[in-house]
């Protein structure tokens, strides 16, 4: 298991007799000598000065981006798309707010988007600084809401964001 460190030093783990801990992942156990100048626990509680690698901003993002295509693709192949939803937890009601009366899941709505440029602010001035992309690259992206109502009330839940809270 790769491992970052804030030093300069470096360690391999040999992987010969597996015994598992309680980190989740295993090692020989004679691999936990200090061969390379600490201790090395595999519990994750570490001090300071030994980070491990985890899956953190763009990581995550990039994870993210993955399992929403994914959902989609499957989606939008599933013969029968409600029982696509239930297997994958999707709530066909939501408990209203305030006691509101719940709402129900009406649509699932796909966007597709290219993206064929960038826009952000420029340096000094309230025009913004344009970058249109050559053919090459263009980026498609699609998303999904799923759209619930009630007689009061409607709400769309973001994909991306019901996926983030589960992951």
């Amino acid at each position: 298991m790769p491992h970052d460190h804030a030093n300069s030093r470096s360690h391999a783990h040999a992987h010969a007799r597996a015994e598992a801990h309680s980190g989740g992942h295993s090692h020989a156990q004679e691999d936990h000598r200090p061969r390379h100048g600490h201790a090395h626990p595999h519990d994750h509680n570490h001090p300071d000065d030994h980070l491990h690698s985890h899956m953190h901003g763009p990581d995550r993002a990039a994870e993210l981006q993955v399992l929403t295509e994914q959902f989609i693709d499957g989606f939008v192949q599933a013969k029968d798309k409600t029982s696509y939803l239930r297997l994958a937890g999707v709530p066909l009601e939501k408990p209203g707010q305030d006691g509101a009366p719940s709402l129900k899941l009406v649509d699932v709505r796909l966007v597709t988007e290219w993206q064929v440029g960038t826009a952000s602010p420029a340096f000094g001035s309230r025009e913004l600084s344009y970058l249109p992309f050559p053919g090459e690259m263009v980026r498609e992206r699609t998303n999904m809401a799923l759209v619930y109502v009630s007689l009061d009330a409607r709400e769309e839940t973001d994909l991306r964001s019901f996926l983030a809270a589960r992951l």
